[in-house]
């Protein structure tokens, strides 16, 4: 049995963050691809510094001619992500960027093994490990200290863009370490928040009194208590915020965008990829299973792990932990989700409709954990399959 007495923290970051900006404009840049032909190859990557970003990877369309006048508009498609995201320092403004376009075409010798063939089916895009996770601590059947880390953001982020707290600056970090009792969470101990504002003048104090009614409308109450320690821009001034302050790479907040440390993470991350690159499919794939086990009432926790070979269909292995909270055995429910959902790639991007322009929205504020869109985002949420799991098991 795991332990039921315990604190936990985990951290967030805004859309503003530099590897956020980054993520950001790789699924920019995938959507529209996506969108132009759905079954489009992209590993796309950027890196973003002071007055400057570079893009770069590889892209495969049946249509090579097209993907030679689809290269014109990479530059207005990241110069609209920052412009969006609130970006006009003079250091890092949309209209003035330098943006250096490095994508190619897709080698060969990767689309060989990943293309489906005569009797062959479509592999995997690469070998890996991938996990998902769910839990039943909050209604999203997330770790409570990543969702609400990543809860506050976004209001935040809803406010400024808004017009609400003008002195909001885009780059922000959010971090809550809660208490446990019982294997539940019950109290946050402590709240640390940094954010860049537009006004030097603000103190750390004035920061907090912007920040806190919107922290405290999105913890459950009583959450927040005399035992909890706050930390509102411990440093004192953040004003030099985004790429001008930090550089910033695709793919370096990968426990932000999973579980908060929570949960295992098999390493890759999921921006900028298309779902033949089971980095991401599979571990959209993962959570769906765990999410659904779940709300099937079949364990308070679950993780599901799968495995791949590149240029191979069928994942080599399932496997299922319900840490001591399962009602059946964990060998049940390996067989009942290989049973229920076909995990070869091209199976996971059917089931999930993942073929869709509908992973820009995925790039700040994590990867689960979200409300389905009825035009087929966060379709890994749904939690469809209780009824097939328990008929199976």
């Amino acid at each position: 049995m795991s332990r039921q007495n315990f604190s936990f923290t985990s951290e967030s970051v805004s859309e503003g963050h530099p590897d956020k900006v980054c993520d950001r404009i790789s699924d920019a840049v995938l959507d529209a691809l996506i969108t132009e032909e759905p079954e489009a190859r992209v590993a796309c990557e950027t890196f973003a510094t002071t007055n400057r970003v570079v893009i770069g990877g590889e892209v495969g369309l049946s249509d090579q001619d097209k993907l030679h006048d689809y290269m014109e508009r990479i530059e207005d498609i990241a110069r609209e992500c920052i412009r969006d995201i609130g970006y006009e320092q003079e250091k890092f403004h949309h209209e003035t960027v330098e943006v250096t376009n490095l994508l190619h075409e897709q080698s060969a010798h990767i689309a060989q093994g990943v293309d489906a063939s005569g009797n062959k089916d479509e592999g995997a895009g690469d070998q890996g490990i991938m996990f998902g996770h769910a839990v039943a601590e909050t209604p999203e059947l997330m770790p409570a200290p990543i969702h609400y880390a990543h809860c506050i953001l976004r209001r935040l982020a809803e406010a400024r863009k808004s017009g609400a707290e003008p002195a909001l600056g885009p780059d922000a970090k959010s971090q809550l370490t809660v208490r446990y009792e019982d294997g539940m969470p019950v109290e946050v101990t402590s709240v640390v928040l940094s954010t860049q504002h537009l006004d030097e003048t603000l103190t750390s104090e004035d920061v907090r009194a912007i920040v806190e009614p919107y922290i405290r409308a999105e913890l459950p109450d009583g959450w927040l208590n005399g035992n909890t320690e706050w930390w509102v821009n411990p440093t004192g001034k953040f004003v030099i915020g985004g790429p001008d302050g930090d550089a910033g790479l695709t793919g370096r907040k990968i426990i932000v965008d999973t579980y908060g440390g929570a949960a295992p993470h098999g390493g890759g991350a999921f921006s900028g990829k298309d779902p033949t690159k089971v980095d991401r499919s599979a571990a959209y794939a993962a959570r769906y299973l765990a999410k659904n086990v779940v709300a099937a009432g079949l364990a308070h926790r679950c993780t599901i792990q799968l495995s791949y070979a590149i240029g191979v269909a069928k994942p080599l292995s399932i496997y299922a932990d319900t840490h001591g909270s399962g009602k059946v055995h964990e060998s049940q429910i390996e067989a009942a989700v290989a049973q229920i959902m076909d995990l070869t790639p091209r199976g996971i991007r059917t089931h999930l409709q993942l073929n869709r322009p509908i992973y820009q929205r995925t790039a700040a504020y994590g990867h689960f954990g979200r409300a389905p869109d009825a035009d087929g985002g966060f379709s890994w949420e749904r939690t469809d399959l209780v009824e097939a799991l328990k008929a199976a098991v």
